[in-house]
């Protein structure tokens, strides 16, 4: 299991493709999709140069949570389900023997995306303005977003993906970049719902929320490890997650509130 946890993290850092002109592209989109989804929220990254150790930090914080306590997690969690029931039964109950693992994945991420916003929140006297707090929170989930972003494409490249596939697959050849583009989306959305609620005094509820949101998004695959939704589909529900809880995070940033409820950040 420790073997597991160290190629997990140490794949983050390396470049499977082999090809220096692949790994640009996959650092260049992963880029590009978090900044188009990231704009929309306005953060003050050049005001509050400090925002960009958040997105720093937030991303090798998530990664070492994501190897070295979700992996093990995971892992237990499927050793305690195979104690009590055969490998048979759980694969005939999937939609509700994942839960467990998929959960704890959110919890995990979530929590460990929201860890600079804490400091932030904690540092100020537990005192921050809630649009703020919302907007380190969509920095902080940029972070890991863009991070995850470029590891997966350097993974499709490194399969041998080639603008041949688009032409002969079609939109399915173009499923990993899609589902990255939202995904991206979600990880900022969540995290931002996330920051905001802390900084509204509803920290532990909008964590549980967030962490509920994440575990929905990678709900997906197993609906299609169930044979109930298809790689279209799947996207869809991906795209259609995302695209709701962003608007709903753009939404609490972009409201008109009472100055003396929810003053605006420095207006763009």
């Amino acid at each position: 299991m420790i073997d597991d946890m160290v190629s997990y993290f140490v794949s983050f850092f390396q470049n499977p493709s082999g090809s220096g002109i692949y790994l640009a592209i996959a650092i260049g989109l992963a880029i590009a999709f978090g900044a188009v989804w990231l704009a929309s929220y306005w953060p003050p990254l050049f005001k509050k140069p400090w925002l960009w150790a958040v997105l720093v930090g937030s991303a090798f914080l998530t990664l070492v949570a994501f190897c070295f306590i979700q992996i093990p997690l995971g892992i237990w969690a499927g050793q305690a389900l195979n104690h009590f029931w055969s490998e048979e039964v759980l694969m005939n109950w999937i939609l509700l023997a994942a839960i467990p693992q998929i959960f704890l994945g959110g919890l995990v991420q979530e929590g460990s995306k929201l860890v600079p916003v804490v400091v932030y929140w904690w540092r100020s006297g537990k005192n921050i303005d809630p649009k703020l707090g919302l907007a380190i929170g969509a920095v902080a989930g940029a972070g890991f977003g863009i991070f995850e972003a470029q590891w997966v494409h350097n993974l499709v490249f490194a399969s041998g993906w080639t603008w041949g596939w688009v032409q002969s697959g079609g939109f399915v050849a173009l499923a990993y970049f899609w589902e990255r583009f939202f995904t991206v989306a979600a990880h900022i959305a969540f995290s931002a719902l996330a920051g905001y609620g802390l900084a509204r005094g509803w920290g532990w509820q909008f964590y549980l929320i967030a962490s509920v949101l994440h575990g929905l998004l990678n709900y997906g695959a197993v609906l299609w490890q169930a044979g109930l939704f298809t790689v279209i589909p799947v996207e869809i529900y991906i795209a259609v997650l995302a695209a709701l809880v962003t608007a709903w995070a753009l939404w609490l940033r972009w409201r008109k509130t009472a100055a003396t409820a929810e003053p605006a950040i420095s207006a763009p």
